[in-house]
């Protein structure tokens, strides 16, 4: 489906349609392993605006695990948070999730899935491919790659009332984990997913500020709308009456005596009949 089509899908399915973001270590070699450690987990339910959260802090206070004693305790931590994690995907297999370019192995579901076996020996549950929607990519398709500058977040944040005072960059994030700052990660994780709630709305309300206007891709918008499908269907229906009209004169004027015809038939018939003549 193409992306007009997507948002109208995704408009009738709200009430099974979830926004979903996560925060990592960091995204380079300066971890302990191959993959970073995920620290938060947020999917807001977008019809309700419920927030369901997953973080290593919260697991950690369950545990009894104190703030300091969080990094020796890890693995642990994070395969009970991923546990969380996945009995709420078991639970919502039907659903839909919109998100914002979770789609490899460096920062995606693949990422989450993969970590989840690492830490457990564990096969999670599938997230099909057919329920994820990529918000950024819906975006690039309706307003155009050039209507904003790069990266994008950052750009979209700023025509569109700011960063809330919780977010944090990637590099944010990842000094913040260094620092033990959990309850800051799953902050601005929480706020990047009820930012991406209000973008998607404004998107569907076609209500999206951007940095410079694409005119471009609003004329094929344009073309594309039902508005204008219905002009162009007049204009289509004008034009055959036009040629359909045009051919009908030509025919009765092809059909039709010229002048020359119309003047000889009228002299005969003005003139005297022979039998006349010999009266």
């Amino acid at each position: 489906m193409n992306s007009n089509e997507e948002l109208k899908f995704l408009k009738s399915n709200e009430s099974s349609l979830y926004v979903i973001h996560y925060s990592c270590q960091g995204l380079n070699d300066d971890n302990e392993g191959f993959s970073p450690r995920i620290t938060s987990i947020a999917a807001l339910h977008v019809a309700s605006s419920t927030m369901h959260s997953f973080s290593i802090h919260l697991v950690a206070e369950i545990k009894k695990i104190s703030r300091d004693e969080i990094h020796n305790h890890y693995d642990d931590i994070e395969a009970t948070m991923l546990e969380d994690f996945y009995e709420f995907i078991r639970n919502h297999q039907d659903c839909f999730w919109l998100h914002w370019n979770m789609s490899n192995i460096n920062y995606g579901f693949e990422t989450i899935e993969h970590r989840y076996r690492v830490l457990t020996g564990k096969q999670p549950p599938k997230v099909e491919d057919s329920k994820k929607h990529n918000l950024s990519s819906i975006i690039s398709a309706i307003y155009g790659k050039n209507s904003f500058d790069l990266p994008r977040l950052p750009s979209i944040m700023a025509c569109n009332g700011g960063p809330h005072r919780d977010n944090l960059t990637g590099a944010e994030e990842a000094e913040a984990f260094k620092r033990k700052e959990y309850l800051k990660l799953h902050k601005s994780t929480m706020s990047k997913v009820y930012f991406f709630q209000s973008i998607y709305n404004k998107v569907q309300q076609k209500k999206l500020k951007t940095v410079r206007s694409n005119f471009p891709e609003k004329v094929r918008r344009a073309v594309g709308s039902l508005p204008a499908q219905v002009l162009g269907l007049i204009a289509v229906l004008y034009s055959v009456g036009q040629l359909g009209y045009a051919g009908y004169e030509l025919a009765t004027k092809d059909s039709s005596p010229s002048p020359q015809e119309e003047s000889h038939e009228t002299n005969k018939s003005m003139q005297p009949t022979p039998s006349a003549a010999a009266d």
